[in-house]
């Protein structure tokens, strides 16, 4: 099954979407599921939204139930904006908040699905995925952290994560300056966000 357009009931409008000022902490959870509804990796930066094991199941169960048959990119589930795809026997999940910019959680989709489609080789399926954990989980930790996007472009994923595989440890000033390079880079990320809102509208 192939993700296509959202029917136009479910879809903000340009100018909804352009309205929404994209925030630092854009991502509140990033889950892959298999096609059972089965969790196979799950990361949740907001430790208020579902704070208990059981909470997070049951949001992730829900949300494969009202997603799985369906051949949208975006739902609305329990107050949350998510942006899904399916691959085979994979479901990848990227949720915000209600107010989040669709096109920021959606270059995040995008990147974590090209970037694992590179490590895996383009097979996105749940055997590879399972065998290559350590390697998705790196992927997923190069693009957000804490909530915050670092990384929409796969290239550069792979590059640090291939990088991050054979590194030493990081010295104080490596440290300081790998935090500066990340704020960069959130900061670019948001702009460009902004400048897809913005020739959206003018189209």
């Amino acid at each position: 099954m192939t993700a296509q357009t959202c029917p136009r009931q479910h879809q903000r409008t340009t100018m909804e979407i352009a309205s929404l000022e994209p925030s630092l902490y854009t991502v509140k959870a990033v889950f892959i599921l298999d096609n059972d509804g089965d969790r196979l990796l799950s990361k949740y930066y907001d430790t208020e939204l579902y704070p208990s094991m059981k909470e997070q199941k049951n949001f992730e169960k829900n949300v494969f139930n009202k997603t799985h048959k369906a051949d949208n990119e975006i739902a609305f589930v329990e107050g949350m904006t998510i942006v899904y795809k399916c691959s085979i026997d994979l479901f990848f999940y990227v949720v915000g908040s209600a107010q989040e910019n669709e096109l920021m959680l959606m270059a995040v989709l995008n990147c974590l699905f090209e970037s694992l489609s590179q490590i895996l080789r383009k097979n996105v399926e749940r055997r590879c995925l399972l065998d290559n954990m350590d390697g998705v989980f790196l992927v997923v930790d190069e693009i957000i952290d804490g909530g915050v996007i670092l990384e929409s472009d796969p290239q550069q994923v792979i590059q640090k994560v291939n990088y991050r595989a054979d590194e030493n440890p990081l010295s104080e000033q490596s440290v300081a300056q790998h935090i500066t390079d990340k704020l960069a880079m959130t900061s670019n990320i948001m702009q460009s966000a902004k400048e897809q809102i913005k020739w959206s509208i003018l189209k």
